[in-house]
């Protein structure tokens, strides 16, 4: 038997052979078509280089593409586990040439492949051609030497591919198998073509044309081809078998499934483990590819296929949850024609994990919900759409699950009345809101989200992508456009643009096609659902509808993910060196810095600073991958996570795991923001500041890559030019600066010295006249220019002790001020202070204090120092006529 996996690779080879690039296959979330949820087609990853936008440097080129049929108007959703051939996941075999090879070598190289490579019986082959495309009958009979009969002109659209309304299109050229006459069906064509005789295999598209608006407007310079083989139908072939579930890849799963359930995988449970089976491929393939549950967008679809395997492992009687434990036989599978399986095979199993285990008590609750409500009901009944939405809004069972619950007993659901009971309740919302006393500015952005939903966020994965205008804000209303030189508001179905939230700052960078250039200056978050771009346009026109290029400020962004990554880091040192008391108060992650505020009641020292410093570069260092999951904020919070400051969390949270701890990771946090791959992608961390907020809370502020850098080397050039002013090497710039330290504060001293000597009549100079006398008492009173006010004390002591007995008063004046202090000498019976506060008044100044004996003051006013002796002159004598 022909494995799955040979098939594919010979496919490849084949085509590699004959000159083709060999292109891995593209991530199924597309970045070049906003109106896909998924990669549906092999076609396209490469539908720019079709259009011209997009050169590769080869013109040839073969791939097997993953594919999700599963949301929006490409749907296989409810069919996947009643029919052969339907599928969430498939991949598409391709080959393709860029206005190289044409329609002869398209189908020589199939008809070459099938039929000599493989050995498929040309008599099992038909194909089929667009009832006009006489060169594709012709070749047909030419190359392979088919009948007429089995050379079937097909006068529908089923036959004319078109890319859209405008683009390239052409004729298709379908190629059948017969599983032959044990199974009803006719060929294509007939009346009986919608049989499972006779099953397409491969198409061949030859883009010919040019149209817009749906009408051809001529011939493409340089037609292409454009092929696409679903490998699960070739395998089925290949393989000997009718139904793609019989082949080898699903034999596997779908075994794995019984051993687990325990159940058969015949009979009544056939469809159960069929629906297990191609769910997990879709579920492993999503997550791998970064989609993780949500309830909106991409994420949404992925938890309607996970809860529609996880119902049907319930009907199988699992008590526990299953999916997860299936992941290593998928990855056994098909792990090595994609390695992106065993890189993610931990997350795969995690997410399958949280969510079998939360759904199980939803699923619980609604099936016997269920139950009560359709008691009464028969086959061909209908449920009431509000029952429907009753189990929806209240227990948060799906509609879908509803009407595949249903299923075997043949009752339908009332879908419109489903939507009027979901129509009303969001009328019911609006009113509330508007009640509630929110902004009215805020209206806007409540009608945006209430009439499109909210914006998926694609930036986790890339900083490019493509989404289509949904709405434009102008001076806070709603416009259809806006053109050169408006200040606008961009909203988009899907962005890589980060909203500011959780202290993360928005992104910026801009918005094109090829007839508009917006500047996006920041990004906001409105409702907490939307991603508002606030831009200025440079260029061109922008209408609601248009296709546009988003591309982030890459540069900018890679430094805010290493900031916010690097404040996890710092909580977690804070706390480690710390205590467990710190938590998290407030941040802000700018591209050029990022602030921490956290609860501690003393300021750090310059060891705790230095010690939190180095854990955080040596984790850093570490270089450890960062790890995400999803999960409920009440079992990441009981697992260990942090909760940050002031955010809000909805059902689901994001987990960052970074760095290496004692038992598994460093840091484990709640956390919507955009992070590094790797810890050491935040290359340095360099803390700069570290001071008070308000009483017990604490602010750091730090660096990190290049503004790190580049900080540094601003202080190594500032120590380089002292160490040039000092005269000596940047190494002996703190010995030199002590030494000068020292040696300035002795001469101080000595000038000091000298000053108050000299003030005093002492180091050379005349001594002064002998004191004054007033009232009989002893008076020394001068004004010292330049001492210093310390050294007024002393030489009022030195003075007293001059006269013997008496009263001295010396004014200090330093930069236009005064300070004044008074002596007086024991059994004058006067008091200092008294004298002190009478000169501190003179100086413009108040009070003024000591002792009985010493006492001193000041003012601003120097130059009424005289006045000031003046005044203690006449207060002394005042005191002596009293007395």
């Amino acid at each position: 038997m022909t494995s799955t996996n040979d098939i594919r690779r010979s496919f490849l080879d084949y085509f590699e052979g004959q000159g083709h690039a060999r292109v891995p296959s593209a991530p199924l979330v597309p970045h070049n078509d906003p109106t896909l949820m998924f990669v549906n087609a092999g076609m396209v990853p490469f539908k720019n280089v079709f259009t011209g936008l997009e050169t590769r440097p080869y013109s040839t080129a073969t791939s097997s593409q993953k594919c999700v049929r599963a949301g929006g108007k490409h749907n296989d959703l409810d069919n996947v586990g009643y029919t052969a051939r339907h599928h969430t996941f498939f991949e598409m075999l391709g080959n393709f040439s860029f206005g190289d090879y044409f329609k002869e070598q398209a189908i020589t190289h199939a008809w070459t492949l099938l039929t000599r490579e493989w050995g498929i019986p040309a008599e099992k082959l038909t194909a089929t051609v667009y009832h006009t495309d006489d060169q594709a009958f012709d070749l047909w009979k030419k190359i392979a030497g088919l009948p007429e009969s089995r050379i079937i002109r097909i006068p529908t659209k089923d036959n004319f591919w078109a890319m859209g309304s405008d683009g390239p299109c052409g004729p298709c050229s379908e190629i059948f198998y017969d599983h032959g006459d044990h199974i009803w069906g006719g060929p294509p064509g007939s009346p009986e073509e919608d049989g499972d005789r006779f099953v397409e295999i491969w198409n061949l598209v030859f883009m010919q044309y040019l149209q817009e608006n749906d009408v051809q407007i001529g011939e493409l310079p340089k037609p292409s081809i454009d092929t696409g083989m679903g490998l699960e139908r070739v395998a089925a072939v290949l393989q000997g078998v009718h139904d793609n579930y019989d082949t080898d890849t699903f034999k596997a799963l779908i075994a794995e499934s019984g051993a687990l359930t325990g159940a058969s995988t015949t009979g009544d449970n056939q469809a159960s483990h069929r629906v297990i089976a191609d769910h997990l491929r879709a579920s492993g393939f999503l997550v791998a590819d970064g989609v993780l549950p949500a309830n909106e967008g991409r994420g949404y679809v992925l938890r309607r296929i996970m809860r529609r395997a996880m119902r049907h492992a319930h009907l199988l009687g699992a008590k526990d949850p299953l999916m997860h434990r299936m992941v290593p036989s998928l990855v056994a599978e098909m792990g090595a024609a994609y390695p992106e399986l065993v890189r993610a095979q931990p997350l795969i199993e995690a997410t399958l994990l949280q969510e079998e285990t939360r759904f199980r008590q939803t699923l619980a609750n609604g099936l016997r919900l269920l139950d009560e409500a359709t008691q009464g009901l028969a086959e061909g009944d209908t449920l009431p759409g509000e029952t429907a939405f009753k189990l929806y809004d209240t227990f948060g069972f799906p509609y879908d699950l509803t009407e595949d619950a249903l299923r075997p007993r043949s009752i339908s659901v009332d879908r419109s009345g489903f939507d009027s009971a979901m129509a009303e309740q969001k009328r019911a919302a609006r009113a509330a809101w508007k009640g509630s006393g929110d902004k009215a500015s805020d209206e806007v952005w409540y009608d945006i989200a209430d009439e499109l939903g909210g914006t998926e966020f694609t930036g986790y994965n890339g900083t490019e992508g493509e989404g289509q205008v949904v709405a434009i804000v102008k001076d806070g209303a709603r416009v259809d456009k806006a053109g050169v030189g408006d200040a606008v508001t961009i909203i988009t179905n899907q962005t890589p643009f980060y909203g500011e939230s959780g202290g993360q700052m928005g992104d910026a960078g801009t918005i094109t096609n090829d007839r508009l250039r917006a500047v996006v200056d920041d990004t906001s978050k409105p409702l907490g659902r939307l991603h508002a771009h606030h831009a200025k346009i440079d260029s061109g026109e922008l209408s609601v509808g248009d296709t546009v290029k988003l591309s982030v400020d890459a540069v900018r962004r890679d430094a805010i993910r290493a900031n916010h990554s690097a404040t996890h880091l710092l909580h977690a040192a804070l706390r480690k060196r710390l205590g467990g008391h710190v938590t998290q108060k407030g941040s802000l992650v700018a591209p050029d810095r990022l602030r921490f505020d956290f609860s501690h009641p003393s300021a750090l020292t310059p060891q705790e600073i230095a010690a939190i410093e180095a854990d955080v570069n040596a984790q850093i260092r570490h270089n450890e991958a960062v790890g995400t999951r999803l999960m409920t904020p009440e079992d990441a919070i009981a697992a260990g996570a942090m909760a940050l400051f002031g955010e809000k969390y909805g059902d689901e949270v994001r987990v960052l795991s970074m760095g290496r701890g004692d038992d598994q990771h460093y840091s484990v946090e709640l956390c919507g923001g955009t992070h590094v791959n790797a810890t050491g992608d935040i290359a340095i961390f360099k803390i700069v500041s570290e001071s008070a907020v308000s009483s017990g809370i604490r602010r750091i502020e730090a660096l990190t890559g290049e503004a790190a850098r580049q900080w540094l080397n601003a202080r190594d050039e500032r120590l380089k030019e002292a160490a040039a002013a000092l005269k000596t090497s940047p190494d002996d710039v703190p010995a030199r600066v002590l030494s000068l330290v020292e040696e300035r504060r002795r001469l101080e001293r000595e000038l000091a010295d000298a000053k108050k000597a000299l003030a005093l009549g002492g180091g050379g100079a005349a001594a002064p006249a002998g004191p004054e006398q007033i009232g009989g008492v002893n008076f020394v009173g001068q004004v010292l220019e330049g001492l210093d006010p310390k050294a007024l004390r002393g030489a009022v002591d030195e003075a007293r002790a001059r006269i013997g007995s008496g009263v001295v008063a010396l004014v200090a004046i330093n930069d236009g001020r005064a300070s004044v202090a008074v002596g007086v000498s024991d059994g004058l019976g006067l008091s200092a202070v008294d004298l002190v506060k009478t000169a501190v008044a003179v100086l413009g100044g108040q009070g003024g204090g000591g002792r009985p004996d010493m006492a001193q003051g000041g003012g601003p006013d120097g130059s009424k120092a005289g006045d000031a002796l003046g005044a203690v002159r006449a207060a002394l004598a005042d005191a002596k006529a009293a007395a």
